[in-house]
């Protein structure tokens, strides 16, 4: 059986079973918190559980390494739809320590892709106007990538000038957490 129907199988009994009572919660979230971290999986469980949030305490934006690479992209979407419609009223930004973002090689990635899917759909982005070299660019240490996406943040013509921006980085193993900015 493939993982798609092992999980569908689960999921049709979970809802059976009403297994989901625990986690009813309204679309706001209770702390008034909005989380953009990375899609790392050593974080699924232990980011929550290492700042004590339980179901429907924060809103929770993931994507790899934590990065605002774009002020009009889907992760400040995210963002200012938290903020103006979902009740948020701080934005923390959480990196962590040995994130994959801070290893990637633009050069080797595309060489990938190029490999996956022709080196001219990959080299038309050119055409388009799309830097996919600095796009792919991770960063150099977490705590830049952090301060990064938290100035990007801080200073978004749309968002309001006094929104706490907090940037931190947890460590995967452990989950202490690290203030990088206030």
């Amino acid at each position: 059986m493939d993982t798609l129907h092992e999980v569908l199988k689960f999921n049709e009994e979970f809802v059976a079973n009403k297994e989901y009572v625990p986690y009813e919660t309204t679309g706001l979230p209770d702390k008034k918190i909005v989380i953009l971290s990375c899609m790392d999986t050593r974080l699924v469980e232990l980011l929550p559980r290492a700042m004590n949030l339980k179901n429907g305490d924060v809103k929770i934006v993931k994507n790899a390494g934590a990065v605002v690479s774009h002020p009009f992209g889907s992760i400040m979407r995210s963002i200012l739809v938290a903020v103006y419609e979902l009740q948020a009223e701080e934005v923390w930004v959480i990196g962590h320590h040995d994130c994959g973002m801070g290893k990637v090689d633009p050069d080797e990635l595309l060489h990938k892709m190029e490999d996956s899917v022709t080196k001219e759909v990959v080299s038309s982005m050119k055409h388009v106007g799309i830097d996919l070299h600095s796009w792919l660019q991770g960063f150099t240490t977490v705590q830049d990538g952090v301060r990064g996406s938290v100035s990007m943040i801080e200073n978004h013509p749309l968002l309001p000038k006094d929104l706490p921006v907090h940037g931190l980085v947890i460590d995967p193993a452990t989950g202490k957490l690290d203030r990088v900015t206030e």
